[in-house]
């Protein structure tokens, strides 16, 4: 193992346990829900309006997005300017935190992409094993 992954794990292992931090469990629940990723993506590319923003992020109702976006604006990743148009005009975008997060998912992406062949792999062998059998020690899936 070299120097800069033993010294990253240091790091890891000096962190307090998920369980006993509530607000990291939280901002690792928003951040990794599929709808505040496409979010965070289409607004680190502009600004966009609402409207322009639920079609880019395909499938999501519009409560979701006003649920999302809410979430995002309170912990300080996204910013709302509403304009006073008839009718009102609000346009969101991200906070410097927010674009602070560009790089992460865009290395988590990268990840996924890189080993998504041997993912693939690993799951078909897994489906293979355990067609028809019930896992010793998981419980049934209803």
């Amino acid at each position: 193992m070299d120097h800069t992954m033993s010294h990253r794990l240091e790091g890891i292992r000096q962190l307090p346990m998920l369980e006993e931090c509530t607000i990291t469990r939280q901002i690792l629940d928003r951040v990794g829900d599929k709808w505040s990723v496409l979010i965070i993506v289409n607004l680190g590319v502009e600004s966009l309006r609402f409207k322009e923003l639920q079609r880019r992020s395909g499938g999501i109702s519009q409560r979701m997005l006003t649920q999302t976006l809410r979430h995002l604006e309170r912990d300080g990743l996204v910013w709302r300017k509403a304009t006073p148009t008839v009718p009102i005009t609000v346009e969101y975008g991200l906070t410097k935190l927010g674009e602070s997060l560009l790089q992460p998912l865009a290395s988590l992406v990268e990840w996924v992409n890189g080993n998504r062949g041997e993912i693939a792999k690993a799951r078909s062998g897994y489906d293979s094993r355990h067609q028809d059998t019930e896992l010793a020690g998981y419980p049934a899936v209803e």
